[in-house]
């Protein structure tokens, strides 16, 4: 019996399969490439020795869909699919609902046909909004700022809602913190399209002189150096986290959610100096003002992935940037073409 990875060529994605497959797990993949390349599955097999099974298919047509599971005995689902800027978002929501809503509609429709009642979803620290503390616990007030965030709690939502009408179904929701760093291997990482939104892929092509420097939005916040706090947590330990869900719902039914993170807050300055001990040169960066919204801190309560999971990070600030260096240097284009 596989588990079925939607999206299994992004940057998240491809790092799962990498451990499901390091776990004798059967993988299959569907993705339809809008955000990733087709060759990360020749570099998941270098990095593993193993082969996966691919469908270059999309989760709007039903289609796609329909053709993995007639051709294929799938027990359960990690779905990672989906579109994920923020500001994107914003400027686009018609896309992202119908995208990554209508998606994942079309994706439980078909697993309830064949009788696969067991899904990992990927949801986002976007669903706690503003919060007013931190650590943030699973239990805080839900509530969102932006179309992409709204998507992962209407969805969170939706899932629940299935539970509710059939029982059979096991449900296992991640709340993603920040991800960043790479395989190890250096041969996959996070390849953004265009200029980065995120922090760490800016201050990697800052490091390797792509760009002149990164901006600092604010440095008057109520932190330890008056940056911005977040919690980053390394790729692999993320990926990891799925692979303790996919077992959860292989033992138990109903809705859970866990935040995935570290624990852990570092600040903007922080990653700057982290990485340049990573590549052993400083890096440009230049103080600017706030960005509408930010807030001061950000981590996660990790303690009921810990307790009810068995899973937490291993990897410091450190493995995280010197593993991300090691992708940048190697892969400066990303993937390229």
């Amino acid at each position: 019996m596989a588990i079925l990875v939607t999206g299994g060529t992004g940057y998240i994605g491809s790092h799962t399969v990498v451990e499901l497959l390091k776990d004798d797990r059967e993988v299959i993949i569907i993705d339809n490439l809008c955000n990733s390349k087709e060759c990360v599955i020749d570099r998941i097999k270098d990095i593993t020795g193993k082969n996966v099974k691919f469908y270059k298919g999309d989760l709007l047509n039903i289609d796609d869909i329909e053709k993995v599971f007639a051709e294929n005995k799938i027990d359960s689902v990690i779905h990672f699919a989906g579109l994920k800027a923020v500001g994107e978002s914003v400027a686009k929501p018609i896309w992202y609902y119908h995208n990554n809503i209508t998606g994942t509609l079309n994706l439980c429709n078909i697993m309830s046909k064949y009788g696969c009642k067991k899904i990992v979803f990927s949801s986002s620290a976007t669903v706690y909004g503003k919060p007013k503390s931190v650590p943030i616990s699973e239990d805080f007030p839900l509530s969102t700022t932006n179309p992409y965030g709204e998507t992962k709690l209407m969805i969170e939502r939706i899932l629940s809602d299935i539970y509710v009408s059939d029982k059979e179904w096991s449900i296992c929701i991640l709340r993603y913190f920040n991800p960043i760093g790479a395989h190890e291997t250096g041969l996959i990482g996070e390849d953004p399209k265009g200029v980065p939104n995120n922090l760490l892929p800016y201050v990697a092509r800052v490091a390797f002189g792509q760009y002149d420097h990164v901006n600092v939005f604010g440095n008057d916040y109520s932190t330890h150096d008056g940056t911005g706090v977040r919690d980053y947590i390394h790729v692999v330990d993320l990926a990891i986290a799925h692979l303790k869900a996919i077992d959860r719902t292989n033992i138990v039914t109903g809705v859970e959610h866990f935040n995935i993170g570290t624990g852990v807050g570092y600040s903007v300055l922080d990653i700057i100096h982290a990485y340049e001990k990573a590549v052993g040169h400083e890096i440009k960066y230049e103080i600017c003002e706030r960005r509408p919204g930010d807030i001061d801190e950000c981590y996660a309560n990790p303690e009921k992935a810990r307790h009810i999971l068995g899973w937490e990070a291993k990897f410091d600030i450190e493995k995280m940037c010197k593993d991300s260096a090691n992708w940048q240097k190697r892969n400066p284009n990303g993937y390229g073409d």
